[in-house]
């Protein structure tokens, strides 16, 4: 099976572009699971599936060790991990006890030499389905609020993103322009918003 992947707007794109530069996006194939892999490496090995959950379980561990001590761990034909750290609030050199206002952000991967080489020549077709947010001008988007807001007092994220068929994250950032605008004004929490028509209305 190939890499399905479609075409998207790179983000930050003026909305006055005639033509917006595009990047590639991928749509996974599913999971695999680690019962899959115990599965398959029992049919390449003379190791069990229960070795191998053993060997797995035994591997987290040690990688958690290690990590947890700011080492990097190489495994070979994979790729090498290593903990990376982030501050839990804006800290500059006056600042007292730095070290208690920090924690872990991720850990990050780097793919071994030999990963990626097994990995060349990968194949990819474009997706059937459109995905991703339609392209909307902003005159079709006051259209449309009005006729929304004629029948409704008020509006939430999804009614937005199914009114105008876009990702939650275009749709965020349509919102925030109307907010900013004046034309939309959250009554709701942050994290919770609940739209009404702001004083700017939209055009009519």
């Amino acid at each position: 099976m190939a890499i399905v992947y479609d075409w998207y707007e790179n983000p930050g794109a003026t909305e006055d572009s005639e033509e917006r530069a595009l990047h590639p996006r991928l749509f996974l194939n599913g999971k695999v699971s680690t019962a899959d892999l115990c599965e398959r490496i029992h049919e390449r090995s003379s190791l069990s599936v229960g070795d191998v959950k053993s060997a797995f379980d035994t591997l987290a561990q040690l990688c958690a060790e290690e990590l947890r001590e700011g080492r990097e761990i190489h495994i070979e034909g994979l790729g090498y991990f290593a903990p990376t750290l982030k501050s839990t609030e804006t800290v500059t050199r006056s600042t007292s006890h730095k070290s208690g206002k920090l924690a872990l952000k991720t850990v990050s991967f780097r793919p071994d030499a030999r990963l990626k080489s097994r990995l060349a020549g990968i194949k990819a077709v474009r997706s059937g389905n459109t995905r991703h947010s339609a392209s909307c001008s902003a005159e079709m988007i006051d259209t449309r609020l009005t006729a929304f807001f004629a029948e409704h007092d008020m509006m939430f994220r999804s009614d937005f993103q199914e009114l105008f068929g876009m990702t939650r994250t275009t749709a965020n950032r349509h919102l925030r322009r109307l907010v900013e605008g004046g034309k939309l004004v959250n009554i709701g929490q942050r994290f919770h918003p609940v739209y009404v028509l702001g004083k700017s209305k939209v055009e009519k």
